[in-house]
């Protein structure tokens, strides 16, 4: 789709949405649906059921997890290339109200598995995700991400979500761009990009 390369397309889509909706962004803080489908929607999917991997899916994410990222956008603090493009301009728009409703909203939709993809390279992910690498120094993802990759209110839920979302993140926290999650920054430095790519393959699909 063309939007997705047009930044300021989507922010200004964004603007008119929260116009639309009474001008204030305390009233998408009653209504997180309402708030989420003419804001997010476009990039995120209905619902938060992204089916581009260059946005996240957010069905399902921790609530707090992504009351903070929001909050890390507004401010500022998240700084990757894709940050600053797509969500700098829109997060400056919301108060904590309404972050928190959207957090909410997302929180309570139903995530399902994202598409499988090579059984060998799914199986190796598998077990770095469950066991991590102890003679390499790599962690079990699970310690942090939750036996299923559910995540709590530190770590965000990773179960389904897109691959190639994951390895980007990944290669933000390792080059530095993205520097609002220390432990994951210290994470990242011990994965191959092959250890990732299994790693990510495995998430997707759960």
């Amino acid at each position: 789709m063309k939007r997705l390369h047009q930044p300021g397309r989507i922010w200004l889509a964004g603007v008119a949405a929260l116009a639309a909706i009474g001008g204030s962004v305390a009233v998408g803080a009653q209504d997180g649906e309402k708030l989420a489908a003419q804001l997010c929607s476009s990039c995120h999917g209905v619902h938060g059921k992204s089916e581009s991997p260059m946005f996240p899916r957010l069905d399902a994410q921790v609530p707090h997890y992504m009351e903070a990222q929001l909050k890390g956008f507004r401010d500022r603090g998240r700084g990757e290339t894709d940050a600053q493009a797509f969500m700098w301009g829109i997060a400056s728009q919301l108060d904590d109200a309404t972050i928190a409703s959207l957090a909410e909203y997302y929180a309570r939709q139903t995530a399902p598995a994202g598409p499988a993809g090579d059984p060998a390279l799914m199986a190796r992910g598998k077990e770095i995700f469950e066991h991590g690498l102890p003679a390499e120094g790599v962690p079990a993802c699970a310690s942090c991400h939750g036996a299923h990759a559910e995540g709590n209110d530190t770590f965000p839920r990773l179960a389904g979500q897109h691959e190639a979302y994951l390895l980007r993140q990944i290669s933000v926290f390792k080059n530095g761009t993205r520097a609002n999650a220390p432990v994951m920054s210290a994470v990242a430095h011990t994965l191959t990009d092959e250890q990732a790519k299994a790693v990510a393959a495995f998430l997707q699909a759960q």
